[in-house]
């Protein structure tokens, strides 16, 4: 009979200790360590092994031959998009976010469209109830097989039998070893049944989905180790009160950490959005002050998107500064710019910001139309709805050019746009290349004059 015994590991990282630490001395987290049963019984816990026995050999750098990889070209656009142009053999790949927001539902799409063998394996949820969300979707795959199974030992079994294309694990959090004690979902399941299908993976070079939970602070369940463990993480993010889904990459070794995947929740599953600028702009024919559009980059996609603000005189004696979408502290820095430098007087008004749509943009390439925005608030004037705006603001009040604003300039051009403003100190810039009109400025003043003149 196998010595039982219990050990401490930390909820945050995996660190393991033989007695309860109130910090970590890993990942310096509090209160973060539990109690699992393990077994120190010589017992094999691989839970799948190769049959090729080949083992590794050192070589020299220069002698490693490189072949071009072949990537898995998905059907789903957004998805490809944000895995970095296709889905690479072998790879593990960490899907996370938050309970109902679309995550099992945009890989059993994926698996339904599809024209590949997939095995969808499911500890959630009964295979008839897999059956009723893909007739609501509304596609059939004939070689997608559903497996409704938490161990892990019989889910390599079944994968040897099919051989299929892509596995899908739904969710990590619910597979178990028989080889380990403790119940699903502790760190050492986590971390061992990971493990195991990044083995299987590798060597059946067979693309693996896990799909995770996330705590209530966002962050994905499990020891930070999984996400070192992965090729890459997605997050799907956005609120189930609204329709708009959106899908980051958190980690990606084989593409950019920058692409951004945007879907639309309907009845029938998720809609991809191709065009983002027709969700993040209002159809709105009336001109409204406090409202400016910006061009913008999420990674290598070029879109627009609709500021609004709101200034009004502070009811109470300090005055209030809040964004949505939008950092703060540039909020605060922009606002002491056209204080300081062009003398508007904002210290004593409440200033509220929003990126309309729901998103949140870092790119400081629409700090431009945020001072827009403000001023026509501040003026109650409004911005023409045919002009956007792409250029970074200086602490001097000095306009600053922007990368790729050939992109921006030619998506503004195809939604419709007739004037663009941008830094005057973009180079290799000709009007005679865009039929959109270009308006370079060097200061805020002079972008003032062009927008309320």
């Amino acid at each position: 009979m196998a010595k039982m015994k219990s050990a401490y590991f930390c909820q945050s990282c995996g660190y393991e200790t033989p007695k309860w630490l109130g910090k970590c001395p890993s990942c310096s987290e509090w209160n973060s360590f539990v109690e699992e049963v393990v077994s120190t019984s010589k017992k094999e816990v691989v839970a799948f092994s190769s049959s090729s026995g080949r083992t590794a050999k050192p070589q020299k750098l220069g002698e490693i031959e490189t072949r071009k990889e072949e990537r898995i070209q998905l059907q789903d656009k957004e998805l490809n998009r944000v895995l970095g142009n296709g889905l690479v053999p072998g790879s593990l790949i960490l899907f996370g976010g938050e309970p109902g927001i679309g995550k099992s539902t945009l890989l059993l799409q994926m698996a339904v469209a599809e024209k590949k063998s997939i095995l969808y394996v499911s500890g959630e949820e009964s295979d008839q109830q897999i059956r009723m969300r893909a007739e609501r979707i509304g596609n059939t795959n004939e070689d997608c097989y559903i497996l409704t199974e938490t161990n892990v030992q019989n889910i390599f079994k079944q994968a040897e039998i099919l051989e299929p294309d892509i596995l899908i694990i739904d969710s990590i959090q619910t597979i178990f070893s028989q080889h380990i004690e403790s119940s699903p979902g502790s760190i050492s399941q986590i971390r061992e049944c990971t493990a195991a299908l990044l083995r299987f993976a590798k060597q059946t070079e067979t693309p693996v989905f896990l799909i995770g939970h996330i705590t209530k602070e966002g962050s994905l369940a499990g020891p930070k180790v999984l996400e070192h463990m992965v090729d890459a993480v997605l997050q799907f993010e956005g609120d189930r009160n609204h329709v708009y889904r959106l899908l980051r990459s958190i980690k990606n070794r084989f593409g950019s950490t920058n692409e951004l995947g945007i879907y639309e929740m309907l009845g029938n599953g998720l809609r991809q959005v191709e065009n983002p600028s027709e969700i993040l702009i209002s159809d709105s024919d009336t001109s409204l002050s406090g409202v400016s559009i910006a061009a913008t980059l999420e990674g290598l996609r070029p879109m627009l998107i609709e500021i609004q603000a709101l200034v009004s005189t502070a009811a109470y004696g300090t005055p209030q500064r809040s964004a949505t979408g939008f950092d703060l502290r540039r909020l605060n820095m922009l606002l002491a710019v056209m204080e300081k430098r062009c003398g508007f007087k904002l210290a004593a008004k409440d200033v509220f910001l929003n990126i309309a749509g729901g998103i949140k943009v870092d790119d400081p390439a629409i700090d431009l139309a945020v001072v827009a925005a403000i001023l026509s608030s501040n003026f109650d004037i409004s911005v023409e709805r045919n002009i956007c705006l792409s250029a970074e603001v200086g602490l001097a009040g000095e306009i600053r050019p922007v990368n790729r604003i050939d992109q921006r300039i030619h998506e503004a051009q195809k939604l419709g746009f007739d004037k663009i403003i941008i830094s005057k100190h973009n180079k290799g810039i000709d009007q005679k290349n865009f039929k959109i009109e270009i308006v370079m400025c060097s200061r805020i003043e002079e972008v003032l004059k062009e927008l309320f003149s």
